[in-house]
C-alpha cells in the first residue's frame, strides 16, 4: 500500500486516527460526567491512570473486548463510543474520502460536551430520581431548543 492509500483510520507513525480520537473523547466526556477519575476507571477495568489518559487521547487504539468492559462500567452501549461521529469522519469510514480533505480539527473537536456547561447541565439532569420527572424536563429541553431554532 502506497502513502496515497493510506487511510486516516489506522494509526500511523504520525500519531492517533481520528476514530481512535473521537472515541477516546466519548470515553472522556462519560467518564467525566459520571464523576469518575482516570484513576478509578483504571482501577475498575485494572489499568493505569496513564493507560487510560492514553486511550482518551486516541493515542492507544481500544480493542473491542476493552470498549465493551468499558460500555458495561460506563452504564452505556457500545455504539455511544461512536455516537456524534461528525459527519465528515462517517463520509469516509463508509465510503472513503480523500485524506486530505478531513480537517482534524474540526472533526476532534468535542466541542460541546467538553464543556463545564454541558457537564453541570447532565449531572445535575441524571440527579433527579424521578424518571418521569426526568423525562418531562428532557422533553422541555427538547421543545426549547425547537421552538428557540425556528426563531
Amino acid at each position: 500500500m502506497n502513502d496515497q492509500t493510506k487511510t486516516p483510520s489506522r494509526k500511523t507513525k504520525d500519531g492517533p486516527s481520528l476514530i481512535d480520537c473521537h472515541v477516546g473523547a466519548r470515553l472522556r466526556a462519560r467518564r467525566t460526567i459520571l464523576g469518575l477519575s482516570q484513576k478509578e476507571l483504571g482501577e475498575r477495568v485494572g489499568l493505569t491512570f496513564q493507560q487510560i489518559q492514553k486511550y482518551e487521547q486516541g493515542s492507544n487504539r481500544i480493542g473491542s473486548g476493552r470498549l465493551f468492559e468499558f460500555s458495561h462500567i460506563l452504564g452505556v452501549s457500545v455504539s455511544f463510543f461512536y455516537d456524534e461521529m461528525p459527519r465528515e469522519l462517517k463520509s469516509y469510514t463508509q465510503r472513503g474520502v480523500n485524506a486530505d480533505k478531513l480537517d482534524p480539527e474540526k472533526l476532534l473537536d468535542a466541542g460541546i460536551m467538553n464543556t463545564r456547561e454541558t457537564i453541570e447541565l447532565v449531572r445535575t439532569f441524571y440527579n433527579i430520581k424521578d424518571d418521569a420527572v426526568r423525562q418531562r424536563f428532557f422533553d422541555l429541553m427538547r421543545e426549547a431548543a425547537r421552538v428557540c431554532s425556528t426563531s
